[in-house]
């Protein structure tokens, strides 16, 4: 897995944002304040997002409407774990990655970790 690029990650931030789907048309007029961007660049990017499975879609009339196929917390969550993976000490990054916790933060963790009953190896589901 990779990051995403800059305007992939603007569009899934509006996406995971949405209350709901969202389509090309909707999702271009929340990025137009902010830049110059063509309707076809934003179709063309939720496109290849959805080609690349981060994106599902439904046919509604003539367009598409778009949602996240994970929450930003999951995305964000397999992100750290591709990271932790790519540790040659995966004790010491979790330690240097604890350090950097705020204590609430640290708290939230503490808690999390109370409440699960396998230590957090639930089943995890990919598409990928």
């Amino acid at each position: 897995m990779r990051a995403f690029g800059e305007l992939e990650a603007r569009i899934m931030e509006c996406l995971w944002a949405a209350d709901g789907p969202r389509t090309v048309r909707e999702v271009h007029t929340e990025l137009a304040p902010e830049r110059t961007i063509a309707y076809t660049t934003v179709m063309t990017v939720m496109d290849k997002l959805h080609r690349k499975q981060w994106l599902d879609r439904e046919p509604v009339g003539r367009a598409y409407s778009y949602r996240p196929w994970q929450t930003k917390e999951h995305y964000t969550a397999d992100l750290m774990t591709e990271a932790l993976t790519a540790s040659s000490d995966r004790q010491a990054t979790l330690v240097a990655f604890l350090d950097q916790l705020t204590a609430v933060e640290a708290k939230a963790l503490r808690s999390a970790l109370d409440q699960q009953p396998t230590a957090g190896r639930r089943g995890r589901r990919s598409r990928r």
